[in-house]
């Protein structure tokens, strides 16, 4: 029941009627967010867990998760448990997805944010077939994977896909190949399967979201020129996920890849 807190004779204040009644459907919203152990994807998780979200912790390390969820929960956070997520074990991702499915059919948001950056220290002729294939496999293929394996539940709640990653052009100034070719795939799937939602009518959402340059165990913790802490990230990205806006198809991007001095 909705409570206003009025008296016979008291003002009717539609802005508060309107804020309960976000905090009540808030109540409902659940979000895996994968990779939310530490850097960016802690920080959504933590910001959307502020703006009345449950979290799900999606990430590979028990302790580490488990830590998260404590710290998280100190904060204020409604984190309401941790998933394995392995995005190198297709196997793996089935057995999550089941679970996830099982557990929370009522989930809505998935944000994919987990991820690796390969070999980022050579250059692409130096890099060995083994490390480009690991890196597409987790970025690309595993990704793709959880996600297709998500889309009935998160389609039953009329649910959003929401992707960090970076620009698939060259940039001068950046350009790990591995990382960038794995990243190229996943905007690809993002571009045609909002395509597919909208010609297909399905009730469903995806886009991306580039962070910029952030300070993560990704870049041995970058802090040079056009680089940005994981707490200011973290937050831009709830407010775009916040802002009742359809962005389905959308890059977003927060803040461009600068020249930081490397080449």
């Amino acid at each position: 029941m909705l409570h206003t807190g009025r008296k016979r004779g008291d003002v009717f204040d539609i802005q508060s009627v309107k804020y309960q009644f976000e905090q009540m459907k808030n109540i409902m919203k659940k979000a895996l967010i994968t990779g939310a152990n530490k850097g960016i994807g802690y920080e959504i998780a933590r910001h959307l867990g502020k703006a009345g979200w449950q979290v799900i912790i999606g990430a590979r390390d028990e302790e580490r998760a488990k830590k998260a969820m404590e710290t998280l929960k100190a904060d204020g956070v409604k984190a309401m448990d941790w998933q394995y997520v392995n995005l190198s074990d297709n196997k793996a991702i089935e057995i999550s997805a089941n679970e996830i499915s099982d557990k929370y059919p009522d989930l809505s948001l998935l944000v994919n944010n987990a991820g690796i950056p390969g070999n980022m220290a050579v250059p692409s002729y130096e890099q060995t077939l083994k490390d480009v294939i690991d890196t597409l496999q987790v970025n690309y293929v595993g990704t793709f994977y959880l996600t297709k394996l998500l889309l009935p539940v998160l389609e039953n709640n009329k649910g959003r896909v929401v992707n960090i990653t970076v620009p698939s052009v060259f940039s001068p100034y950046w350009h790990p190949m591995a990382y960038v070719a794995s990243k190229a795939g996943q905007n690809t799937m993002t571009s045609i399967m909002a395509w597919e939602f909208d010609h297909y009518k399905r009730p469903l959402e995806i886009f991306d979201i580039h962070p910029g340059a952030t300070s993560t165990d990704l870049n041995n913790h970058y802090s040079g020129p056009g680089s940005h802490q994981p707490e200011v990230i973290g937050e831009k990205i709830e407010k775009i996920i916040d802002d009742g806006k359809r962005h389905n198809g959308e890059f977003i991007e927060l803040y461009p890849i600068v020249d930081e001095g490397n080449y």
